[in-house]
């Protein structure tokens, strides 16, 4: 089968990785890729927004499966697009990907289906979380403590336009929560934890995501029950409406003390926890993507391993208030030759040289058969790569490695 991957950063980098060993692919594609991308399949100059260009680009190349890597094309149509000319894809429909497009309208689902939630507040006071009601990159939920935190979080939701919902505030450990979903079924994959925040201690502003790990060593933590009790019931919601979900549905939870509560749901696979959780993956994720695309996920199967993964995301100096561009990258061979994987989030090749090209740079992803030993291998190999103004947090999955043991 030929399969053509849609985007440019890290999150597409390990899913083409992943796809390219299938035995099922007989070609890899990418609308645009990245030079990562490039070293194992044929990358194209096609922007992952461009409907049409991407119709023409799928129907010329006979792919048998696109998949789409970002958001934003999915909330604007991409899929309905690619559908209506006949092209097989694997993510949802304009109508359904709305539970990440729009904050307002994945409340609504969410009490439709009865799935716990934070409950929304009339008055912005604090304590309180404030969150842009569409897409904002990672970057439009802010959690308020203080009134001067939710004064900032008005101001800055403000610029970014749009319309915006406020929160109650809720307490507990986070997870992330990915389900393979034909539009009636839900397959889960393992669990992980990723960090917002910009800088160590979960300061700074939110990002996209700075590192993440998984499984997540939780006692009692059930996933086949979490997603019986959150995925199912919103996939039935949203196939009674007329829109069922056929791709990645991306659960935020929190655990709280009265049991796991939806902060979010998105419409894809995430970055960067996609990059923790396909490396550990066993089976054909090829296979099971394009079962789930044709609406029927019936006796398919995906186990995971033993081992445990730590991303490091190495990140440009004004990461997140701005990208850099230019800097010439080294080290990623020595990086790969300490056991890592390395995913291309932001660079780029000019005049034959990789350089960077994005506020998140590379993603550095080791296993291990502990938290632990992942942690140490992925932060030895982050430690060899360098450009200028190259940083990373030094406390990805530091709790969890002093912690309990994966499991």
């Amino acid at each position: 089968m030929r399969v053509l991957v849609l985007g440019s950063g890290g999150r597409e980098h390990a899913l083409a990785w992943k796809l390219a060993q299938s035995p099922g692919l007989s070609e890899l594609h990418a609308a645009p890729g990245n030079p990562g991308i490039a070293a194992i399949g044929e990358c194209h100059p096609v922007r992952a927004d461009d409907a049409e260009g991407l119709l023409a680009l799928a129907r010329s190349l006979d792919v048998g499966l696109v998949v789409v890597g970002p958001e934003a094309p999915l909330v604007a149509g991409l899929a309905d697009a690619l559908r209506r000319g006949g092209v097989p894809v694997f993510g949802p429909s304009a109508a359904a990907a709305r539970i990440e497009g729009s904050k307002r309208f994945a409340k609504e689902v969410l009490q439709s289906a009865g799935v716990a939630t934070a409950d929304a507040l009339a008055v912005a006071r604090p304590p309180c979380v404030v969150k842009a009601d569409g897409l904002a990159a990672g970057k439009g939920v802010f959690v308020c403590r203080t009134q001067p935190e939710l004064d900032a979080a008005l101001r800055a939701v403000a610029a970014l336009g749009g319309n915006f919902v406020v929160e109650e505030l809720l307490e507990g450990d986070e997870l992330s929560v990915f389900a393979i979903c034909d539009g009636a079924r839900a397959l889960p994959l393992a669990p992980a934890r990723d960090f917002k925040r910009a800088y160590d201690g979960d300061e700074g502003p939110n990002t996209g995501g700075m590192g993440a790990y998984s499984p997540v060593p939780m006692l009692g933590l059930d996933v086949d029950a979490i997603v019986e009790a959150v995925h199912e019931p919103v996939l039935h919601e949203l196939a009674d409406r007329g829109t069922p979900f056929i791709g990645l549905l991306y659960a935020g939870l929190m655990l709280t003390e009265g049991g796991p509560q939806v902060l979010e749901f998105n419409c894809r696979f995430g970055d960067p926890e996609t990059q923790v959780i396909l490396p550990c993956l066993d089976g054909d994720l090829l296979g099971t993507l394009a079962a789930a695309a044709s609406g029927d996920l019936a006796g398919a199967s995906l186990t995971t391993s033993d081992d445990a993964a730590v991303t490091v995301v190495v990140a440009g100096r004004d990461y997140p208030a701005k990208s850099d561009s230019g800097s010439p990258i080294v080290g990623i061979d020595e990086a790969e030759a300490a056991g890592a994987v390395v995913f291309h989030a932001g660079t780029a090749l000019r005049h034959g040289r990789l350089v960077t090209n994005g506020g998140r740079i590379l993603d550095v992803t080791a296993t291990g058969p502990t938290i632990a030993d992942a942690r140490a291998q992925a932060y030895e190999a982050a430690d060899k790569i360098a450009f200028d103004g190259a940083r990373y947090r030094s406390d990805i999955a530091v709790e969890a490695a002093n912690g309990a043991p994966v499991g």
